[in-house]
């Protein structure tokens, strides 16, 4: 899956300029890091990767589809006309 980087330090310096201790800001990020660590994120890349083969099936059955659709549509003009 995805990996998603995080600058701690930075975080911690935009959390105390908003006005956390060191010690709340820190605590803070820490509890980010590991949120984002145990968390599965999925990129579009995974989604196209797991999601071709089904493309692929759908496209078979418009196939099909169609051709059932065009030997119905020629077996009634057979019989009426």
């Amino acid at each position: 899956m995805a990996t998603i980087t995080f600058d701690t330090h930075k975080f911690v310096r935009k959390l105390q300029d908003a006005g956390f201790d060191e010690k709340q800001a820190e605590g803070l990020t820490e509890a980010m890091r590991a949120a984002i660590d145990e968390s599965e994120l999925v990129t579009k890349k995974d989604l196209q990767t797991e999601l071709s083969p089904i493309k692929a099936d759908l496209n078979l059955l418009k196939w099909m589809m169609g051709a059932m659709i065009a030997i119905a549509v020629a077996n009634f003009s057979k019989q009426f006309f």
